[in-house]
């Protein structure tokens, strides 16, 4: 008897050793397919947990699931479990729209995580997971995030379809409230800010009716506000609309993450100088960095000058690499701005301001102006993969 449960011990630990030999060599696999199928987290959520003899893994891409697979046969004392996003336990709401004036979008499911990014109120979502009081959600710019469950309202495709096709109105001043009554001395609803969209109720005298995603309903003055149909039915923005916006958040501090007047990162700016003319670009600076039409203003991997009063015009977006700084060309791009024109461009850096690229200019950033490299132009590119009209994106209801 002492023999065969020597013999059980063994057996077991030699399992156990075979299991960890085998999950450990599958982390060097896992980390090959993210490398190939899930590059960058921000576009495709790819999670593996390994924990003991059991690998598991979530992910938004069949693609990384298939590849994911394929290693079965290899490692059989693996129990493998791979799960496609949406998630089954969602019920079916997998859609969803914004809830709060500005809600905060962060990189893990906890207040305290980083913020990435944020979403105006009324912004269309898919949603992915949930996991604990947060919820793993997708913007109209492709970008992955999690947000507090109590910024969204949660929908099927049937409540989300209804929603979309309802009578909406857009907030255009820079900031506001919606109110109780059609009286801006009842009680406040909530705030809103430039962009928030609603859905339109009615009229009272000089105020819109609107209700909120999750049912609340207030009144916002008509003064504040435009007719969805007749907001995103405008013509392509010209470089005159979109410096315009960008000037309307001139000494707006700087918010990491930040999209909207309450603070804006770099390209949370230059993302909301586009939205606010009905045009959706990518959210992050290098993501932004890919698309448009490329534009000559680098001599030997620096800054020429006379080439930027050339070849750029304004509402150009300008690129930027704090790599540079280190002697290090082919970096990562970490910073944008939009071209004004005359060697002028707008940034949000500290705070939404005004710079020149022209040393001799009173206003001129050498700091920035040295880290230069690239530029893109968006306006005559508006239909492209990636810069889209409000009206022809999928997600605010395309028909």
């Amino acid at each position: 008897m002492r023999n065969f449960y020597l013999t059980l011990i063994l057996t077991v630990c030699v399992f156990v050793v075979k299991a960890q030999t085998d999950t450990s060599a599958y982390r060097f696999q896992a980390m090959a397919i993210q490398k190939k199928f899930a590059p960058d987290k921000r576009a495709i959520y790819f999670n593996i947990q390994i924990k003991g003899d059991s690998v598991r893994l979530e992910s938004t891409s069949q693609e990384a699931l298939n590849e994911f697979e394929k290693v079965k046969p290899t490692m059989a004392n693996i129990k493998f479990i791979s799960t496609l996003l949406p998630a089954k336990s969602l019920n079916g709401l997998e859609y969803g729209v914004a809830n709060l004036s500005v809600c905060n979008n962060r990189a893990n499911p906890q207040n305290a995580a980083e913020l990435m990014t944020q979403m105006l109120l009324g912004t269309p979502i898919r949603v992915m997971k949930k996991q604990g009081g947060f919820y793993l959600v997708k913007t109209p710019d492709g970008y992955l995030s999690w947000t507090d469950g109590g910024a969204i309202k949660l929908m099927d495709k049937q409540q989300y379809e209804t929603w979309q096709k309802t009578d909406k109105i857009v907030f255009t001043a820079d900031y506001g409230h919606g109110f109780s009554r059609a009286d801006v001395n009842s009680q406040r609803v909530s705030d809103l800010v430039s962009g928030n969209i609603l859905q339109l109720l009615g009229m009272e005298k000089v105020f819109y009716k609107v209700a909120y995603p999750d049912g609340r309903v207030a009144y916002l003055p008509k003064t504040n506000a435009k007719l969805y149909k007749q907001w995103i039915t405008r013509p392509n923005p010209n470089a005159t609309a979109i410096l315009a916006t960008a000037q309307t958040l001139l000494g707006v501090p700087y918010l990491w993450g930040g999209t909207s007047i309450k603070g804006v990162d770099c390209s949370g700016f230059t993302k909301t100088a586009y939205f606010l003319n009905g045009i959706v670009i990518p959210r992050d600076a290098s993501q932004q960095a890919l698309v448009g039409n490329e534009i000559d203003v680098l001599e030997n991997d620096s800054i020429s000058v006379e080439k930027c009063l050339k070849n750029l015009q304004p509402g150009d977006l300008l690129f930027f690499s704090a790599a540079k700084r280190r002697g290090i060309n082919g970096g990562r791009v970490s910073h944008t701005a939009i071209y004004m024109g005359n060697g002028e461009f707008i940034q949000s850096a500290g705070m939404v301001k005004i710079n020149s690229i022209v040393a001799t200019a009173p206003n001129y950033d050498g700091v920035q102006s040295g880290t230069l490299v690239g530029a893109r132009r968006i306006l005559t590119e508006i239909g492209k993969p990636e810069i889209t009209r409000v009206e022809q994106h999928d997600w605010y209801g395309k028909n």
